[in-house]
């Protein structure tokens, strides 16, 4: 055998050793070291509130808008020049405030006209009465034909009668007199004038100032059909709606859209506090009546209309506004309420996380109702006093452990009015 073979198989030996020996010394690492236990996963924290049982408003809300209660238009009764105007653009007046003033002179001649033509037919019938009853005197004596005296019968009604529309004539020029004053029909605010002093004006014709009752104001809306029956099972009472006696009975919040923050504090958002305003806006929704129901539903749209009556004495609704409108139809006693933040949607819908008393967070389906400010009714699935977390669901898991870190007093939403 030659020597290279033989080295080679020598090197061959030699590294199998070292291979069986590396693995020899792996095997006895290995059972030395005992495998890990699994790390136990800390409670996640989170913040909770207990649910709170409660009267609350069951309501509509819908997109109104405002309408003046009266809105007259000012038009002359009699022509004539303008003599003053003694109102303002956008004046408020109140009703019999003089506005304008036609030029009387005319109007003052022709009573002056009037009451002397009363005069004179008022001497002629005096003349007739006179000469009817010398007439009447000498009827026994033959002296005078039964003709004659039916003449002076006749010309003494005649007479009479000429009296009669003579004060007619002097009325209807004292009328026309008095037309030369306008003066406001009712109290509201005044539109843009339309005519100055000086202009010359026709009977019945051109208006020269549009005035608007603001107070009370209406507020009108709409409901949809489906919703028809529900308003109509929570009026106060069916004779009020066939009756139509101006006051249906339900409440209604009114606010403009950039205060909709308000109605929600006057509904018991907490922390809610109403900011800095000028006197004229309210601290909250102004209250009204419902005091309109549509007589049919718009085919078109398949709503019906609704009316609310609100007051306005610090005018702060304008008519053509656009307003939240909340119908509160009834107050539901005991419901349960959770701040809104506390519910979640899932694969199998809305749900919350009920802290358990052994610490643990169970995954309840519920079915939430109607928003009250930042509170959620819960109409199935929750009842009063269990503690839901509001804050922290993302780290939790359903039967996981929690920690509740910051407990929250319960939310309040204040009862309605009634």
């Amino acid at each position: 055998m030659s020597r290279a073979p033989w080295n080679f198989m020598r090197a061959a030996a030699a590294l199998l050793a070292v291979i069986v020996l590396i693995g020899i010394a792996g095997c006895e690492r290995q059972g030395a070291a005992a495998p890990a236990a699994p790390a136990e996963r800390p409670p996640a924290s989170v913040s909770a509130v207990a649910a709170i049982s409660q009267e609350v408003p069951v309501y509509i809300d819908a997109i109104g808008k405002t309408v003046a209660t009266n809105v007259v238009s000012v038009v002359p009764q009699v022509g004539g020049k303008i003599s003053k105007a003694l109102v303002e653009d956008g004046q408020y007046v109140t009703k019999g405030q003089l506005l304008f003033e036609i030029d009387p002179r005319p109007f003052e001649y022709a009573v002056a006209a009037a009451r002397a033509t009363l005069s004179q037919n008022m001497a002629d019938a005096q003349w007739a009465e006179a000469d009817f009853k010398r007439t009447e005197e000498l009827m026994p004596t033959k002296v005078i034909s039964q003709l004659e005296y039916d003449q002076k019968s006749s010309q003494l009604g005649v007479a009479r009668s000429k009296i009669e529309v003579a004060k007619a004539a002097v009325q209807s020029a004292e009328l026309n007199l008095e037309y030369t004053k306008i003066y406001s029909p009712i109290t509201g605010r005044a539109g843009a004038r339309l005519v100055d002093a000086g202009n010359i004006v026709k009977e019945n014709e051109g208006t020269l100032l549009t005035i608007q009752q603001l107070d009370p104001i209406y507020a009108e809306f709409t409901v949809t059909e489906n919703d028809l029956g529900t308003v109509r099972k929570h009026l106060v009472s069916l004779g009020r709606e066939l009756g139509n006696e101006g006051n249906l009975g339900l409440k209604v919040l009114v606010d403009v859209p950039g205060d909709s923050d308000r109605i929600l504090s006057a509904l018991g958002r907490p922390g809610t506090q109403p900011s800095q305003t000028p006197t004229t806006r309210p601290a909250g929704p102004t209250e009204g009546t419902l005091t309109f129901l549509d007589n049919t539903v718009q085919t078109s749209t398949g709503t019906v209309k609704l009316r609310a009556t609100v007051p306005n004495s610090n005018r702060y609704f304008w008519p053509g506004q656009f307003v939240n409108v909340r119908l509160v139809l009834t107050t539901r006693k005991d419901a349960v309420l959770v701040p809104a933040v506390a519910q979640q949607i899932g694969q199998t819908g809305p749900y919350v996380y009920v802290v358990k008393p052994d610490h643990t967070a169970e995954m309840r389906n519920i079915i939430p109702g109607q928003r009250q400010g930042d509170l959620l009714v819960i109409e199935q699935g929750l009842t009063s006093g269990e503690k839901v977390i509001v804050a922290g669901q993302m780290a939790v898991s359903p039967g996981g452990k929690v920690a509740v870190t910051n407990e929250r007093s319960p939310a309040t939403a204040p009862a309605p009015k009634s």
